[in-house]
């Protein structure tokens, strides 16, 4: 029931509208046509034999993957290795390219509200609503596999959420220190330079941290569709059945988004 506040500073209760009541009651209603609506599509396509079997298929397959081979280690720090120069290179590339569409699309810091600011937007979301393994899938058809697909892909997806959170930070900024230096005679270049930029340097480190942490998360797998790094390797092994290694893999992976949690963690405790 909704709460009303009586003159005298009391609460007291209130009994909703009949109108009201009747539109939460039809709401609750769409949202339990909608659940059961769901099931019946995932029912449609599900052989329940293979779920009831799930359980045995997965203990079978836990058994081949132990114990770990770990002889192939010897051949997984290159690709290691340039999987962290994925994820680095295309975080550089995405902050290099980010940034400045974050600029364009802050109200507080746009050239042109009816063009940049809509065409910076439009890039934002471009950027954010396709994944970076499907990036990856793309650019290995134009420029075939390799690691420079993957620094691409991870660039092209960090572009959004870099300039997203940016430009949120740039319309949140206090307008009292932009004004004081706009006092002074300063020009649209130097408020930009004297009176954004200082307020958002610390939001921006994180930021920048925050995206490299996940890129080294999604640049482990863009491998499987031929754009380098660990994945490449993962994909191999998979495709031979050779679990054991799989496993390894898992291990190495798992190692590697642990370091980079540590890293991200600790510089942005430094920072913050």
């Amino acid at each position: 029931m909704p709460v009303q506040t009586l003159p005298s500073g009391q609460i007291a209760w209130q009994r909703r509208s009949m109108p009201a009541r009747l539109g939460r009651w039809f709401a609750w209603l769409l949202g339990v046509l909608l659940v059961v609506q769901c099931w019946e599509i995932m029912n449609a396509d599900t052989i329940w034999e293979f779920v009831y079997d799930a359980p045995q298929q997965a203990g079978d397959l836990i058994g081949r993957m132990w114990p770990p081979r770990w002889s192939v280690l010897s051949v997984l720090w290159e690709p290691l290795w340039d999987t962290l120069n994925i994820a680095t290179l295309g975080t550089l590339l995405g902050v290099v390219l980010g940034v400045p569409v974050a600029f364009l699309a802050a109200r507080t810091t746009t050239p042109s509200p009816l063009v940049a600011r809509p065409a910076a937007l439009l890039i934002i979301v471009a950027s954010r609503s396709i994944n970076s393994l499907i990036w990856a899938l793309l650019l290995v058809t134009v420029l075939g596999p390799g690691l420079l697909a993957g620094i691409l892909a991870i660039a092209l997806r960090s572009i959004g959420f870099i300039g997203k959170l940016l430009y949120e930070a740039l319309e949140e900024t206090d307008a009292k220190q932009v004004e004081a230096i706009t006092a002074t005679g300063a020009t649209k270049a130097q408020r930009i330079a004297f009176g954004f930029v200082p307020q958002i340097m610390p939001m921006f480190a994180g930021i920048t941290v925050y995206r490299w942490d996940i890129n080294i998360r999604e640049s482990t797998v863009l491998g499987l569709v031929g754009a380098g790094g660990i994945g490449l390797q993962l994909n191999a092994s998979v495709s031979r059945l050779a679990w054991p290694e799989v496993t390894v893999m898992f291990i190495a992976i798992l190692c590697t988004v642990a370091v980079s949690e540590w890293v991200s963690a600790r510089v942005r405790a430094a920072i913050i």
